[in-house]
């Protein structure tokens, strides 16, 4: 008989460990069940996957009629147009919002780059300050560079104002293009006559 008795415990203690994990299991379940976050619920990830594609495409159509205006502007000349193109790709950045990091990097620093050359082709200085601020705190260390090789940061900081000049060979050591080289020097050497 007394080795009955130890069997009998066993079997009581195997059974008050099933049953508390029975009850943690059911706990937990129970947790998850209220919880707002469950992870078979797709639903959410879908309404948020969707917004985040129709901001996509929401910023494609405004960048392409930015590009549009800025063509036109090119070919009137008219600082209008630069302010207007301008004005609409900084809009293209703001909607843009929590999906920036699903528009490539490097597009968007072009586009805003354009956004303060525009502002400065359409004489709005202040703005193009603003922009360009904006650009160095978005894009901290990260440089474009013109067709001719000329930095886009140091031709715009050469444009307003914000580089002094070197004392040897006004300019030369920035690179800036060398039209923007010469009207500086001009600007420089009439400014101080």
């Amino acid at each position: 008989m007394t080795s009955h008795a130890p069997a009998t415990t066993r079997t009581r203690g195997r059974f008050a460990a099933a049953a508390g994990l029975a009850v943690a299991v059911l706990a937990l379940g129970a947790c998850n069940m209220n919880g707002t976050a469950n992870p078979l619920d797709t639903a959410g990830f879908r309404e948020a996957r969707y917004q985040e594609i129709e901001k996509i495409r929401a910023f494609c159509a405004c960048r392409d009629e930015a590009l549009d205006l800025d063509a036109q502007a090119r070919t009137r000349a008219s600082a209008g147009a630069y302010l207007t193109s301008a004005q609409v790709l900084e809009r293209c950045e703001a909607d843009l919002g929590e999906a920036a990091g699903s528009v490539g990097h490097d597009e968007r620093m072009r586009l805003q780059a354009l956004a303060v050359v525009n502002y400065i082709r359409g004489g709005n200085i202040d703005a193009a300050r603003r922009g360009f601020d904006a650009f160095r705190a978005k894009f901290p260390d990260n440089d474009l560079y013109f067709a001719d090789g000329a930095s886009f940061t140091a031709t715009v900081e050469v444009l307003l104002g914000r580089a002094e000049p070197i004392s040897f060979g006004t300019f030369a050591a920035l690179n800036v293009n060398d039209d923007v080289q010469s009207e500086m020097r001009r600007l420089h050497h009439w400014k101080n006559k």
